[in-house]
């Protein structure tokens, strides 16, 4: 592991990193902040899983989480959205390939050498995270962004046990009914739609749903509200009497202005139950 910076940020680090990736099969950049309390022992950890076209630096600069993360006592790992490089396949759409790796493990070609974010999320990375840094990983949640909240509500839901709550800003709620779904979905697994099921968070809700709290924010401005189709994980949370709070907010759009916006409660509600016992 490399280390890319590290700068001091209301009394904790923050740092960039990078490393060869044993899912990836590439070099992978992820972010890092440390609260001060990692001084002395090992924190609670927020994983934020970011969203289509972005990097880790985007949440890390944009979401004023750090604030709220310090305040609280725990880290927050920003991890990138796709392995990158010249080798790495890619397409000229903003919402496939380099950016856009919906935290799948691919299946098809070009796709399957490079893009496992799954087992990047899920396995990779927090191996080296618990190698590497102060961080209690028997105390973990996490939350996500569009393309990154699909991937944290479908991996909150498929890991039970892993994460002690969840939550979203405007995902992905039903990508295999929505054109930001299909066409990923497609692309990475192949044609039978059977394999999709585990990475639609309305599927999983009413299959398994979450042990757990889930919070969910979504604008009524969003441009992209009819392809997040919040509305279907509203009612499938509802068939489950799932505990859950689904929120429209009035005016917001799908911006990081939207996300800073409500950042601390999200930190807060993870804070809750990461220092539940």
């Amino acid at each position: 592991m490399d280390i890319i910076s590290e700068n001091r940020a209301f009394g904790g680090t923050q740092g960039v990193y990078k490393h060869n990736s044993h899912s990836c099969h590439c070099e992978m950049t992820f972010g890092l902040f440390l609260p001060e309390e990692a001084k002395v022992g090992p924190v609670p950890v927020i994983w934020y899983l970011s969203g289509l076209t972005c990097t880790h630096e985007n949440a890390m600069v944009k979401a004023g989480a750090q604030q709220w993360a310090a305040e609280q006592g725990v880290a927050l790992i920003f991890p990138d959205t796709s392995p990158r490089g010249e080798d790495v396949a890619n397409d000229d759409a903003y919402d496939l390939g380099q950016g856009a790796g919906f935290y799948v493990n691919a299946t098809q070609k070009p796709w399957a050498p490079h893009f496992n974010m799954w087992d990047y999320i899920t396995e990779d990375l927090p191996s080296l995270l618990q190698e590497e840094f102060p961080l209690d990983m028997s105390r973990q949640s996490i939350m996500g962004h569009s393309m990154g909240g699909h991937g944290a509500l479908t991996m909150a839901m498929a890991l039970p046990g892993r994460f002690r709550s969840v939550s979203a800003f405007a995902p992905i709620c039903n990508p295999t009914a929505s054109d930001w779904g299909r066409k990923q979905l497609s692309a990475y697994l192949g044609d039978e739609e059977s394999t999709w099921a585990a990475h639609d968070a309305t599927l999983l809700m009413r299959d398994k749903g979450f042990d757990g709290p889930v919070l969910v924010d979504t604008g009524t401005n969003d441009q992209f509200l009819d392809l997040l189709r919040p509305e279907a994980l509203a009612e499938a949370a509802t068939a489950r009497r799932q505990e859950a709070t689904l929120r429209l907010q009035k005016g917001y759009d799908h911006s990081y202005f939207f996300v800073s916006t409500f950042m601390e409660e999200h930190i807060a509600f993870h804070a809750e139950a990461l220092y539940a016992d």
